[in-house]
C-alpha cells in the first residue's frame, strides 16, 4: 500500500472514549447492547421490506439500502472499540487504521446521498402524487442508489489515497475511538495542505449538497402542504415524511454541531460525544423511527410475527 520508508509508524493507539477505567465494564455492556440493537433492528427492517410485497416501493427500496449502510457504518467502528475496552489493548495496525478510515468515510457519505434520494422520493410523493409511479420508476431508483454508492466510493478512495502518501513519525496516539481522517492529519509530520483542501472541498460537498437537496425538497413539500385546505390533508402529508424528517434531523443535527461549530480542540469530549451520536446512536434509532411511525411497517411486523407463531406451534 505504501513504501516502507514512507512512515516509521507501524501501528496507532486508539485512546477510546473519555471514560474512567472503573466505568469501562458498564460502557462495554451499554455499547455492546447498542451495537446488537443496531444490527438486529436494521436486519429486521431489511427482512420486513424483502418479505412484504406492500413494501416493494421506491421509499422502502431506499430504506433497505440505508439500513444496510447503517449496519456497516456501525460495524466499522464499534467492534474495534469494544475489543479495546475489553482487552485494554489500544493498538491498531497502520493498514487497519487506514482501512477503518476509508470505510467510515464511505458509509458516512453513502448515508448522506441515500437520505437525499429519500427526500426527493418524498417530494415526488407529496407534490406530484398522480405521477409518482411514473417519475419514481425502477430505473431511476436504481440510478440514484448506484450513483450514491459510486460517489461515496470516489470520496473514500480520494481521502485514502492521499492519506497513504503522508508520513507519521513519533506520535501515534489517536485521541478518538476510531481512525478519523481529521485526527490522523494532525498526527502526520508531512505537509497536509492537499488533504485539508480535499476535506474542505470534497468533504463539504458530500455533506452540503445532499443537505441542500433535502432542504429544497422539504421547502417544496411544506409549500404544497400549506396549500391543502383541510387539516386532515396536512396531517397526512406530515405523516408521509415524518419518519424521514426525524432521521434527517438527528443525523445532520450532530454533523452540523460537530463540523460547523467545532471546539478549539478536535479531540475534545464534546466532539467525541457528537461522533458517537451519528456513528452509534442514529443508526440504532433508525429502525425504531421508521417502524413505530409507519403503519405499513407495523403491519409487516405483525404479519411476520404471526408467520413465526404458526411455524413454531
Amino acid at each position: 500500500m505504501r513504501p516502507e520508508n514512507q512512515s516509521s509508524v507501524s501501528h496507532f493507539l486508539l485512546r477510546g472514549l473519555p471514560i474512567r477505567p472503573e466505568q469501562q465494564g458498564v460502557f462495554f455492556v451499554l455499547f455492546l447492547g447498542m451495537y446488537l440493537t443496531t444490527v438486529l433492528g436494521n436486519l429486521l427492517l431489511i427482512l420486513l421490506i424483502r418479505l412484504d410485497a406492500r413494501l416493494h416501493t421506491p421509499m422502502y427500496f431506499f430504506l433497505r439500502h440505508l439500513a444496510f449502510s447503517d449496519i456497516c457504518f456501525s460495524s466499522v467502528t464499534i467492534p474495534k472499540m469494544l475489543v479495546n475496552m475489553q482487552t485494554q489493548d489500544q493498538s491498531i495496525p497502520y493498514a487497519g487504521c487506514v482501512t477503518q478510515m476509508c470505510f467510515s468515510v464511505f458509509f458516512a457519505s453513502l448515508d448522506n446521498f441515500l437520505l437525499a434520494s429519500m427526500a426527493y422520493d418524498r417530494y415526488v410523493a407529496i407534490c406530484h402524487p398522480l405521477h409518482y409511479m411514473t417519475i419514481m420508476r425502477e430505473g431511476l431508483c436504481i440510478l440514484l442508489v448506484s450513483g450514491s454508492w459510486l460517489l461515496s466510493c470516489a470520496s473514500a478512495l480520494s481521502h485514502t489515497l492521499l492519506l497513504t502518501q503522508l508520513s507519521f513519525c513519533d506520535d501515534n496516539s489517536i485521541p478518538h475511538f476510531f481512525c478519523d481522517v481529521g485526527v490522523l492529519l494532525k498526527l502526520s509530520c508531512s505537509d497536509t495542505s492537499l488533504n485539508e483542501l480535499l476535506i474542505f472541498t470534497l468533504g463539504s460537498a458530500v455533506v452540503t449538497l445532499p443537505l441542500i437537496c433535502i432542504l429544497i425538497s422539504y421547502g417544496l413539500i411544506g409549500a404544497t402542504i400549506l396549500r391543502v385546505p383541510s387539516t386532515k390533508g396536512i396531517c397526512k402529508g406530515l405523516s408521509t415524511c415524518g419518519s424521514h424528517l426525524t432521521v434527517v434531523s438527528l443525523y445532520y443535527g450532530t454533523i452540523i454541531w460537530l463540523y460547523l461549530f467545532p471546539s478549539s480542540n478536535t479531540s475534545s469530549d464534546n466532539n467525541i460525544i457528537a461522533t458517537v451520536m451519528y456513528t452509534v446512536v442514529t443508526p440504532m434509532l433508525n429502525p425504531f423511527i421508521y417502524s413505530l411511525r409507519n403503519r405499513d411497517m407495523k403491519g409487516a411486523l405483525e404479519k411476520l410475527i404471526k408467520r413465526a407463531t404458526v411455524l413454531f406451534q
